[in-house]
């Protein structure tokens, strides 16, 4: 009743589907993994290129997949830069507040999945709270804010290592989202935003019904973007947005986020209502169009049509003036 992450499967799992998804899925992922290893040949680093983009986007191979993050966002370079800098941060007098923050959301981290569990062994929620209690040392600025745990838990998932579970925090935190995850939430607010610029100009028949019912973006979007798509979109398809987050950069969750709203924009204009239009949100996030995770990541690079650093560029300096001046 278990994946093969720990995550629990809901009561009205269809293992029919599934099985007819993992027989072709299975294949795929044999033959990617042989092309990775031919590719890698043993070496750490990776390069960035247009055959290497090409391979992270039709996915990366679990066996390979921490040290592809670790050297796509630069992470392994922080690791061998600051040996001992991890577990220096656990040595000294903990934050009594930080502490405290962390351990009020270790039982909410993930409690659909066995590994988070005191009773599993090993036990995930002790290396949990030592990358948050490290990060909240290490940024003190951020401390510990809300959908961090979720983040942290799916990298140890992942790496089953805290240090590089740490770095790859950091990476994500302090480069690849910067003010997402701060008191004000700035980052946050201004891509919520960007979105809904980006909703204007390529699917405005929901741009109009979401005007038309004064529904802010942050009402249906917030945790979209908060989490990652951590517990919003199916296991396999989260890693593999996450494989091109640790190399492309925040475009792609611009990307997922277009293509699961234009491909249902149907179903969303007939919303007549907000609580309508809330509940199109949450059910544009299941069923098969997000479980094939293969389809759904060429989806993601073609449905939404070009999307130019330089237009987000753009965009997100629009939003953040209007935010900070409002």
């Amino acid at each position: 009743m278990v994946d093969q992450y720990g995550f629990e499967r809901a009561e009205d799992f269809n293992y029919e589907s599934y099985e007819d998804f993992m027989s072709k899925h299975l294949a795929v992922v044999t033959r990617r993994s042989k092309k990775w290893s031919k590719l890698l040949q043993g070496t750490v680093n990776v390069e960035k290129n247009i055959k290497v983009k090409r391979y992270v986007r039709k996915g990366v191979p679990c066996e390979h997949r921490t040290q592809i993050w670790m050297a796509a966002s630069g992470a392994q370079d922080q690791l061998d830069r600051n040996p001992g800098y991890y577990h220096s941060l656990l040595k000294p007098e903990h934050d009594p507040k930080i502490e405290e923050v962390i351990r009020a959301d270790m039982h909410r981290t993930f409690p659909d999945n066995i590994q988070f569990r005191a009773t599993s062994q090993p036990c995930l929620q002790k290396a949990l709270f030592n990358v948050l209690l490290a990060y909240g040392h290490h940024n003190k600025d951020v401390g510990y804010c809300q959908g961090m745990n979720f983040i942290a838990g799916y990298l140890l998932v992942i790496t089953k290592d805290e240090e590089k579970s740490f770095w790859l925090m950091n990476a994500l935190l302090g480069k690849i989202l910067p003010d997402y995850y701060t008191p004000t939430m700035l980052g946050l607010q201004m891509d919520q935003e960007v979105l809904g610029e980006l909703v204007r100009m390529k699917v405005p028949a929901v741009w109009q019904v979401m005007n038309r019912h004064d529904v802010m973006w942050t009402l249906v979007v917030s945790r979209w973007f908060i989490c990652l798509y951590v517990d919003i979109l199916p296991v396999e398809t989260v890693l593999r947005i996450w494989d091109c987050l640790f190399y492309e950069g925040s475009k792609i969750l611009f990307r997922v986020a277009l293509t699961l709203i234009r491909h249902h924009q149907n179903l969303i204009s007939q919303a007549q209502s907000l609580p309508e239009i809330c509940e199109c949100f949450k059910q544009i996030t299941h069923g098969e169009y997000v479980e094939d995770c293969h389809t759904f990541m060429q989806k993601i690079f073609m449905e939404p049509g070009g999307l130019s650093t330089a237009t987000i560029t753009k965009l997100r300096k629009m939003c953040r003036n209007h935010i900070t001046s409002a």
